[in-house]
């Protein structure tokens, strides 16, 4: 066994408390150099009458590393432990001082969970787990009152630029939710609605006020009433990164200058804040002048942007926030912006904008998810012929082992938004690529979501090309493709194997795209067949029961001789199911 490879720490995704009762434990190998791994825990004041030893199970794997987990319901809310892992008929030992080659004494040495404290436990909304998600930029969904289009608006459908209004509000949205209720949706993500000079809104003026061009604080209220009584959870933009340059207090330090008394809600590196050879003297979002980036450690500015916070979870009853540019604001204000969000809301979900590895947010004390964008590359990479099984079951396993199971199991999956080309575009516009990647999505752990009018089959590259008016007349919209979202969004939602089970893949091989995994919990297995190439496949896969059915058709599918085989039509899928 490579020791350098055998790595724990008592700690972070390590070792955390999964709810008040339950210590989850992992711990990290050189890939297939181990056999079996156990965990022999206890109580340190009690070892001999609380001593278990777990087997624990192989959980994930990347291309260097097999991951392994367990999960431990110590008697007093106290843990000491270390591993133990075996291959052949050598076993050795890791516990928090080293290694070791003999069983060591407890319990001196020993890794510790000193307490459960309830308090410290990460919980997520539990509703979260349940949700179906649906994007809007609500400029482009629908035109539900003309009366306040802005000037210049051109007519639904055209070709959009950054700078193109097309009339889309809040009425429009209200006008089409029983669409929404259809195709089974059950939460919203509403971007930016807040007033502000650009199309987009993500740059602020007025935190308070609903743009015009939208609708009102009331069409607001009512929007999310009318989706409450539907059944639809609404979360919003929150853009407190940086502001519009029109925002009032950095217009009055362009005024004053280093005199303003709010010079200090800004980060000014120079006076006069200026732009000049395309960089501004201030902080920005990116290098856009017109978007000057707020100091959020300045208490003021803080407590402004915590008060609007809390102002809109209490106005309209929100759901939540998801949170622009999340990475680049500083983890104290979003310490504090956690703790006044879920006063206001303790069921609140916070969703982050980050899109790299974001462990550092995700510990509880700041975000419940974030925007999963790494999913969504490796997604689109593996069903565009981009990567084989084996990279594809390696990049979700090291996807799977960032984060604690409560975040995994509510990590906003998407596969594509308004930062990113169309699913169908980036799937060369093959709709049974396509189809594939969404079996995966609502197959998959996580809280799914669906950017406007993929469903219907819209394409589009970057920005603003992925920004177009949704399509609302029926026969310029795939139907078909509809009704697929349609089926696959209810059998996840019939099903809790499919939104909190366990997934493992079964299938996952070097110079082969094709797949096959696994979801199960304690009262129904599912498998995932899929066909990623252009040619007809049979997979295999030993089987040693006979009670499987066809999940979409309920037919009965049995294997032969302790051996299923699967038939699949180019980039063609199946769902299997039997009850436990």
């Amino acid at each position: 066994m490579l020791r350098e490879a055998i790595y724990h720490v008592p700690r972070d995704k390590w070792a955390y408390a999964y709810d008040p009762s339950t210590i989850h434990l992992r711990v990290r190998t050189k890939r297939d150099d181990v056999e079996r791994v156990s965990a022999l825990t206890g109580d340190k004041y009690d070892w001999q009458r609380t001593f278990v030893e777990i087997a624990m199970q192989k959980a994930a794997s990347d291309e260097l590393f097999d991951y392994w987990d367990a999960a431990v319901k110590p008697k007093y809310k106290r843990l000491s432990y270390i591993f133990k892992f075996t291959a052949g008929s050598e076993s050795i030992y890791i516990l928090d001082n080293g290694l070791s080659m003999t069983p060591p004494i407890p319990v001196a040495g020993y890794y510790e969970f000193p307490y459960i404290h309830e308090i410290d436990v990460f919980k997520v909304p539990e509703w979260a787990k349940e949700a179906i998600f649906y994007q809007i930029m609500p400029e482009r969904f629908a035109n539900g009152d003309p009366s306040n289009d802005p000037k210049g608006t051109v007519t639904w459908g055209s070709n959009p630029t950054r700078s193109t209004y097309f009339g889309g509000d809040l009425k429009g949205i209200m006008d089409h939710l029983d669409y929404l209720v259809d195709i089974g949706i059950n939460a919203i993500y509403l971007t930016p609605i807040f007033l502000s000079p650009s199309y987009h809104k993500y740059d602020t003026i007025d935190y308070k006020r609903v743009d015009p061009h939208f609708g009102s604080n009331e069409d607001l209220k009512l929007l999310v009433k009318q989706c409450h009584d539907k059944g639809i959870r609404v979360i919003l933009d929150a853009v407190f990164n940086h502001c519009s340059e029109q925002f009032p207090q950095f217009q009055d330090v362009l005024k004053n200058g280093g005199k303003s008394k709010y010079a200090d809600w800004f980060h000014i590196n120079t006076f006069p804040a200026e732009v000049k050879d395309g960089i501004p003297s201030y902080d920005t979002f990116g290098f856009f002048g017109n978007m000057p980036k707020f100091n959020t450690a300045n208490p003021e500015v803080k407590q402004y942007l915590l008060d609007v916070a809390q102002y809109w979870i209490q106005e309209i009853q929100l759901d939540g926030w998801r949170l622009d540019v999340a990475n680049e604001i500083d983890h104290h204000f979003w310490r504090d912006f956690r703790r006044v969000v879920k006063e206001a809301n303790p069921d609140a979900y916070i969703v982050g904008e980050v899109w790299s590895d974001s462990l550092n947010w995700l510990m509880g004390d700041q975000f419940d998810s974030v925007m999963n964008y790494p999913f969504a590359d490796k997604v689109v990479q593996f069903f565009s012929g981009g990567m084989d099984g084996y990279a594809f079951a390696n990049s979700m396993g090291s996807l799977v082992m960032r984060y604690p199971q409560q975040t995994n199991e509510v990590v906003f999956n998407m596969l594509c938004s308004h930062d990113t080309p169309r699913l169908l575009t980036r799937l060369d516009n093959d709709k049974r690529r396509m189809k594939l990647a969404v079996v995966f999505l609502f197959t998959y752990m996580g809280t799914p979501c669906i950017f406007y009018g993929d469903e219907i089959g819209l394409t589009g590259q970057n920005d603003p090309d992925c920004r177009k008016s949704m399509e609302w007349d029926a026969s310029k919209q795939d139907r078909e493709l509809y009704d697929f979202y349609k089926l696959m969004i209810n059998l996840r939602k019939a099903h809790a194997a499919l939104r909190e089970g366990r997934f493992r893949f079964l299938k996952a091989d070097k110079n082969d795209p094709c797949i096959i995994y696994e979801r199960s919990d304690d009262r129904i297995h599912y498998t995932i067949w899929m066909n990623n190439t252009a040619e007809k496949r049979t997979l295999t896969h030993p089987m040693d029961t006979s009670d499987w059915r066809d999940a979409l058709s309920d037919v009965k599918v049995a294997p032969d001789k302790g051996m299923m085989n699967i038939s699949l039509d180019p980039y063609g899928f199946r769902i299997l199911f039997r009850q436990l």
